[in-house]
């Protein structure tokens, strides 16, 4: 098939994997403040939408990451095919997961789709070793953090407030959520927007049709406009399970959830280090959970979700390495 049809295919599904990822993992973003109606669903998607796509158009060193950390886009046979089955593998598990109301995470649908595809077309030592376990480290650990932040977090407000009043304090930090739920919108854009730019850089780099791994300006803006346009539709299943289903979230656990996942994000995004913005802020929902009271968080659903994050790797290999086999046949 002709190279320029490849393409056409990888940016197509690229954008598609970031409209998903917008209504996917968005909706993380801002369950929290709906929840407590610090900002009403419409607002709330307004105010995602737009921050989404400020964050998008800043930055490109997580891009970068992906593009070249799991494996040398210039070295691969059937670079643009392998991104073809990555795509694919990624979007599929995206949807079964929004469609169960699961937030699993689109960046280790992402990374355990790429691993696969690029062990199936060229075996283990297509695989940079380095970058990929770096890669995944910074998933692993990055919870672990905005568990410990939120947890922190949450202890210190509730020493600091332990004698004011429930309904001021109420009214303060519900205010405070409105400024927390867009900067963590903000964060979600600089970090998860740069995935799907990664992924385009890597095909173009593939298929030879650019030398380095440096974002085109077309690939930021349509990469931006796709997630903001996905946020804009809205992921409400699992506003319900992230807002609700955990524990019962009052505007100050809202605000204290926020700002701690925004903060482990931003930090991960200026380390140009991808992280997933779903486990971060699952993460922090638990660990503000515990601060105020262990025993208010279901810690069963938690350990659902967990198994969630730690399955969707290792499946989503299986899957893109299945879908390349498939191609392979046609090849």
């Amino acid at each position: 098939m002709d190279i320029y049809i490849l393409v056409g295919i990888v940016i197509f599904l690229a954008l598609a994997f970031d409209f998903i990822n917008g209504f996917h993992d968005t909706a993380n973003a801002i369950a929290t403040s709906v929840s407590t109606r610090a900002l009403s669903p419409r607002m709330a998607i307004i105010i995602a939408s737009v921050m989404n796509f400020v964050g998008a158009m800043l930055f490109t060193g997580v891009a970068k990451k992906i593009g070249g950390s799991v494996a040398d886009p210039a070295k691969l046979a059937n670079g643009v095919e392998i991104v073809i089955a990555t795509l694919i593998a990624a979007i599929a598990w995206n949807l079964l997961t929004w469609w169960f109301g699961i937030p699993s995470s689109s960046s280790h649908a992402l990374i355990g789709s790429l691993a696969g595809a690029v062990i199936s077309a060229e075996g283990l030592a297509g695989i940079n070793a380095g970058g990929f376990i770096d890669i995944v480290k910074a998933l692993i650990l990055s919870p672990l953090i905005a568990f410990t932040i939120g947890f922190i977090v949450m202890w210190i407000l509730k020493l600091i407030f332990a004698k004011s009043s429930p309904h001021q304090i109420n009214k303060g930090f519900r205010t405070g959520q409105i400024l927390t739920a867009a900067f963590q919108s903000f964060t979600h854009g600089t970090n998860d927007a740069q995935k799907a730019m990664g992924i385009i850089t890597f095909a173009l780099v593939a298929a030879e049709l650019q030398d380095t791994l440096d974002v085109p300006f077309w690939v930021k803006l349509s990469a931006a406009t796709a997630m903001a346009l996905g946020t804009s539709v809205g992921g409400w299943k699992i506003i319900k399970t992230m807002g609700t289903k955990i524990f019962k979230i009052e505007p100050i656990n809202g605000f204290a959830a926020d700002i701690t996942s925004a903060s482990v994000i931003m930090t991960a995004t200026l380390t140009h280090l991808p992280v997933s913005t779903t486990h971060v802020i699952t993460s922090a929902i638990l660990g503000v959970g515990s601060a105020k009271r262990f025993s208010a968080v279901k810690w069963a659903l938690a350990g659902k979700i967990v198994i969630a994050w730690v399955i969707t790797i290792p499946i989503t290999a299986i899957l893109a390495a299945l879908v390349y086999r498939i191609m392979a046949l046609f090849m």
